[in-house]
């Protein structure tokens, strides 16, 4: 059983008068406009992995590497809360195949290099971070596809119909342009600035003309993507990865830099990755709108990491406001005591 043969099972949820004879949904009737959507998609994947790659140091990586305890515990945490999460809400929330297997690509997906913003703005271990989502990277090439094989047996309707070849091209397509980041950031590490801030540029510019063109494209059907069970799990998916990501770290007896490091890299999926398979991977027809969902679990994780960042710099500045009250006051009691001293050891001469 391939995609096309259960193709009738999982476009049935879309089934509502929006499908033309041919079993295809009217606004996938553009091909122009699907072919335009892959393409800048590519692009936003290949341009945020260089730009990642430029931030990369082989001496850090191989640091870590050579005491890889935090490694270890974030890949672990990666490709173990991730797709068990995004399963048990599949479940949980009963979703349609087509929906329960774009959750699940989500789920499996490696890091992403948001997750590196979100460890500065938290005071992690910066070094740890970036190690991780190379590392989680490279590790997706053979756990990503094995992830899915076993998860996907949950759901019986869509357990043949992975595209496991078009999953290792988009895994490619993180890997090459990531290893050039790597490449020019050891040999010319004067390039690395540039092409950094003109890659988020580029990145920025392009995300824009994605959404625009996805909203163009499903306009008419976006009620099928914003739905209670689609967006609970978007805003679920996150959150679960940052607290249990965070708790295993503290169980492991991780320093607190690490912790919060391993939470934000947890929470924080490749959502280029995401978009590019379920755009280029899977035929228009079966996937539908559910493309625009990396971009909804996007939203979510942003909104949340931020308000986790937003209480941490405030638990920090209250802390740092007892310390420094602490101090006045210890310093107060030691002035005190020393003219004490004085004036005993005076009344004492006398």
């Amino acid at each position: 059983m391939n995609i096309t043969e259960v193709y009738n099972i999982m476009v049935n949820p879309y089934n509502q008068g929006n499908v033309s004879g041919n079993g295809s949904m009217g606004f996938l009737r553009n091909s122009t406009l699907n072919r335009a959507i892959n393409i800048f998609s590519i692009i936003i994947l290949f341009i945020a992995m260089i730009s990642l790659g430029c931030t990369m140091e082989i001496s850090r990586i191989k640091a870590h590497l050579f005491k890889p305890k935090g490694v270890f515990i974030a890949l672990l945490a990666q490709f173990g809360i991730m797709p068990l999460s995004s399963f048990c809400l599949a479940k949980m929330l009963q979703l349609s195949p087509i929906k329960a297997l774009t959750v699940l690509i989500c789920g499996c997906c490696p890091g992403g290099s948001l997750s590196n913003i979100f460890s500065l703005a938290i005071k992690g271990d910066m070094n740890l971070s970036i190690t991780m989502t190379t590392c989680s990277s490279i590790a997706a090439l053979g756990l990503m596809p094995l992830l899915l094989f076993l998860l996907c047996k949950g759901f019986p309707s869509v357990a043949n119909a992975v595209p496991y070849p078009g999953i290792l091209t988009g895994l490619t397509l993180t890997l090459i342009p990531c290893t050039i980041g790597i490449t020019v950031n050891h040999y010319k590490p004067h390039y690395s600035p540039f092409i950094t801030k003109a890659g988020l540029i580029i990145l920025i510019i392009s995300s824009i003309i994605v959404l625009i063109l996805s909203g163009i494209a499903i306009k008419d059907e976006i009620w099928m993507v914003f739905t209670a069970d689609i967006v609970t799990t978007a805003a679920l998916m996150p959150l679960t990865g940052f607290m249990m990501g965070y708790a295993m770290s503290i169980i492991c007896r991780l320093s607190p830099q690490c912790c919060r490091t391993i939470s934000m890299e947890t929470g924080c999926q490749n959502v280029q990755l995401c978009n590019t398979v379920l755009k280029v991977a899977f035929p228009p027809q079966v996937i539908g709108p559910m493309f625009v969902f990396p971009f909804i679990y996007m939203i979510m994780q942003c909104a949340e990491a931020l308000l986790l960042i937003l209480c941490f710099r405030c638990y920090q500045k209250f802390k740092a406001q007892d310390k420094a009250a602490l101090d006045s006051e210890s310093n107060l009691t030691i002035s005190l005591r020393s003219d004490f001293a004085s004036t005993t050891e005076k009344m004492t001469s006398f």
